[in-house]
């Protein structure tokens, strides 16, 4: 019982922080083939819509993709339904980082998340998201 209300409640409060309904996606992959991080993302931009879409967020969260999107928003000016796939990624962080606080990630886990040009894109996506 209490597992899947946590789920149901993930699923909104993903829906509720990005303002997406992924219910709009009907799935035509324009945003993955305009998707720069694509190659190394073992969860493609039009597939994490169908996981919120089913409700699946542990998959997700869990997902390499999470930080490999670099919210350079590509996928938000393809999409003819006006479903924001970076939306969600980036609300999925926003649960992980709540939930585990910021000291979530172990120093060994680190490295092998970082890329040599990590820094310069995490600029650029805090940047973007608080000049707004």
């Amino acid at each position: 019982g209490r597992n899947i209300m946590s789920h149901v409640n993930k699923v909104d409060q993903i829906k509720e922080i990005s303002g997406v309904n992924p219910l709009k996606c009907m799935k035509c992959g324009k945003c993955s083939a305009s998707c720069p991080s694509f190659n190394e993302m073992d969860i493609k931009p039009h597939q994490f819509v169908s996981y919120v879409q089913n409700g699946d967020i542990e998959s997700l969260v869990q997902s390499k993709s999470l930080w490999k999107c670099l919210s350079c928003f590509a996928c938000l000016e393809r999409c003819p339904r006006d479903v924001k796939p970076a939306k969600l990624i980036d609300a999925a962080r926003q649960l992980v980082v709540r939930e585990k606080g910021a000291t979530y990630l172990s120093p060994d886990e680190v490295p092998e998340l970082l890329d040599e040009d990590l820094p310069q894109q995490l600029l650029v996506s805090a940047f973007r998201r608080y000049r707004r």
